[in-house]
């Protein structure tokens, strides 16, 4: 189904009801628009424009999704095919080296961009299907200011996989290790 929302400044649900809801919560709804792209649907334009920020700052790096096109109340996006870290810690109950280091280089990548935010929770935390990370939902990337992933932390804990995840960031990056360690 194809959709044409880049003559409209605003969308209603109306629009959307021929997509698919893959996902909602506190701030919108998520569609299904194709198998490359989905929509977000905002009930707030203050948020979109937050979120709308946050993923044209982070476009030039391959953690962000890419943006398509947005309106007053809405962002087309990159669907993500995969599952959600959260997921993944669920069905696996196991944090190898590869992963610790996969997640590290997310909140190094979110620094790079420029975020004063480089902390995120597990469930958007997206791993697609070549075993990339994807990451979404932005809104306080600018306006809340983290040194220390907590976020992160308490979801990765939340699986009993705490200790395993610092003794390998105690291998891969000693300094972070020294800094978290007691702040975990």
């Amino acid at each position: 189904m194809k959709y044409d929302f880049h003559k409209k400044r605003k969308i209603t649900e109306l629009d959307l009801s021929p997509f698919s809801p893959i996902g909602d919560g506190k701030d919108g709804k998520i569609y299904k628009l194709s198998q490359k792209k989905c929509v977000k649907y905002y009930f707030h334009e203050e948020t979109q424009q937050k979120e709308l920020q946050a993923l044209q700052t982070g476009q030039s790096s391959p953690i962000f999704p890419r943006l398509y096109e947005y309106g007053d109340n809405y962002i087309v996006m990159e669907y993500v095919q995969g599952i959600s870290l959260a997921r993944y810690l669920k069905h696996n109950r196991t944090m190898n080296k590869e992963l610790t280091l996969k997640i590290l280089n997310v909140l190094e990548e979110l620094k790079r961009v420029g975020f004063n935010r480089w902390d995120t929770e597990v469930r958007h935390m997206l791993i697609n299907i070549k075993g990339e990370f994807k990451v979404i939902d932005h809104k306080r990337a600018f306006s809340t200011t983290t040194t220390v992933p907590k976020k992160l932390f308490k979801g990765i804990r939340k699986f009993g996989l705490m200790e395993e995840f610092l003794t390998h960031v105690k291998t891969l990056k000693p300094s972070l290790y020294k800094e978290w360690k007691d702040k975990v």
